[in-house]
């Protein structure tokens, strides 16, 4: 329910560039941003928002049907992930934390990749260096420190502030309403604003922290926090793909330019459940739900291609066609992973033959 007393889900502020109706609303500091984004950008987004839904939906098939471990879904959370990650250049490096999967999918990872993890095959099959996205990170907040820390890497190595747009370079780390009460980001934010490091603090607030409400975690915006630390904060309507974008180009292209961290929370919401073993049903109500997926950001988007007539049917159809073989793709390749040796665990731990662990896994086998 919205908040408009100054309270953590107040909507005073927010900024949007595209009603729940999808019309175009400016803004005088973000419309350079979003200017950027002509027909052919709108409808790549628009393409990407539906293949992540659609492999969302696919992954949770999955798990019911026994071939996934578990799988924590992003339903809902489209528009924050997918316009922040157009907002990216292919230098960028970005620290998910695992839910990030739409995010995953803007940056080259095989979808294929990202639900080894969820089967159990392996910690993730990508390789992050590749593709400018790190894998995913199961302990709540831990991440932010990681992040922090190749943000200040990246400026030590003289790859912030060079005002060239090829070399310059900036982190992203996604996390959720509920790891901003673990001491670990409070302590990354800490060090990104002393460090001035090249960062941008994503996140997105979709709630609830499994069955916590926001209401029971904060009393102001999550974003209000930041300030006090040094670093600016913006708050977004994370269901709003364009404005999305344009704040986090804002901050991404701040960052680079070495004028330090940017901490931007999208109010968003979670339409699934917080992982494939939450019943979302035990704590929250429907009426929530029906009003948030009347903000919904793939129809939002729709309405303002449809209105503006730059969503021809034969693009919508080519959708649905990559959409059912994204969906084959996945059904296929992720029963065929089979299972992963019990001694898999420990390839990529050290950086050269450990004795005992060779041992070890001679004397078991794979078993």
């Amino acid at each position: 329910m919205s908040d408009d007393a100054g309270g953590p889900l107040s909507e005073v502020g927010l900024v949007q560039m595209l009603t729940t109706t999808g019309e175009r609303v400016p803004h005088p500091d973000l419309d350079l941003y979003a200017a950027e984004l002509d027909a052919d950008a709108l409808r790549a987004m628009y393409r990407d928002l539906v293949l992540a839904r659609r492999f969302d939906r696919e992954a949770t098939a999955l798990q019911r049907q026994g071939e996934l471990a578990l799988f924590a879904p992003a339903e809902g959370q489209e528009g924050a992930q997918i316009g922040s990650a157009h907002a990216l250049r292919p230098q960028d490096h970005v620290f998910p934390s695992y839910r990030e999967h739409g995010v995953g999918l803007v940056r080259g990872v095989d979808a294929t990749q990202i639900l080894r993890l969820f089967r159990g095959v392996d910690h993730g099959g990508w390789d992050p260096t590749a593709h400018g996205f790190h894998l995913y990170t199961l302990v709540v907040g831990s991440h932010t420190l990681h992040a922090t820390g190749y943000a200040m890497g990246l400026a030590r190595d003289g790859l912030v502030g060079t005002g060239r747009p090829e070399r310059d370079a900036a982190v992203v780390v996604y996390f959720g309403d509920g790891a901003t009460a673990q001491g670990d980001v409070h302590e990354a934010m800490v060090f990104a604003s002393v460090n001035t490091a090249p960062l941008v603090f994503f996140c997105q607030n979709n709630q609830w922290a499994i069955s916590v409400p926001t209401t029971r975690q904060a009393v102001v915006p999550i974003a209000d926090r930041a300030p006090g630390l040094g670093i600016p904060s913006v708050r977004v309507d994370g269901n709003d793909v364009v404005a999305c974008y344009a704040v986090t180009r804002w901050a991404l292209e701040r960052a680079r330019s070495g004028l330090g961290p940017v901490f931007v929370e999208a109010l968003t919401y979670r339409m699934g459940a917080h992982t494939t073993s939450d019943d979302p049903t035990r704590y929250r109500d429907a009426a929530e739900e029906q009003r948030w997926r009347e903000r919904d950001p793939i129809d939002r988007l729709h309405a303002h291609l449809t209105a503006s007539g730059q969503l021809p049917q034969v693009f919508l159809d080519e959708i649905e066609t990559a959409a059912d073989a994204l969906g084959e793709k996945l059904r296929t390749e992720v029963r065929a992973l089979g299972r992963a040796s019990t001694s898999g665990m420990f390839d990529h731990v050290y950086a050269t033959e450990h004795a005992q662990v060779s041992a070890d896994a001679c004397g078991r086998g794979t078993r």
